[in-house]
């Protein structure tokens, strides 16, 4: 018997090797057995695949944005924008 490193829910599952991953029943993280004797998880590492859900990377998107980084801001142009 461990703990979720996460939660500290009691795990009681059939572990057969170090490096298998399983998912906490309590909070539903994924962890991976670190240690056999005695029995530890730790968080699993983050797979690629997950990362590319969030990509921030904006080179693709360039011509999407009102901005125009060439030109300086101007305060003024807000201003004149909200006299309206």
């Amino acid at each position: 018997m461990s703990y979720c490193p996460e939660c500290e829910a009691v795990i009681e599952e059939d572990i057969e090797e170090v490096g298998e991953i399983i998912t906490c029943p309590e909070c539903g993280v994924e962890l991976e057995v670190i240690s056999l004797d005695p029995l530890e998880f730790d968080l699993a590492p983050v797979d690629d695949e997950d990362e590319d859900d969030f990509n921030f990377d904006d080179d693709d998107d360039e011509d999407d944005d009102d901005w125009d980084d060439d030109e300086p801001y101007d305060e003024d142009e807000d201003e004149k924008e909200e006299d309206f």
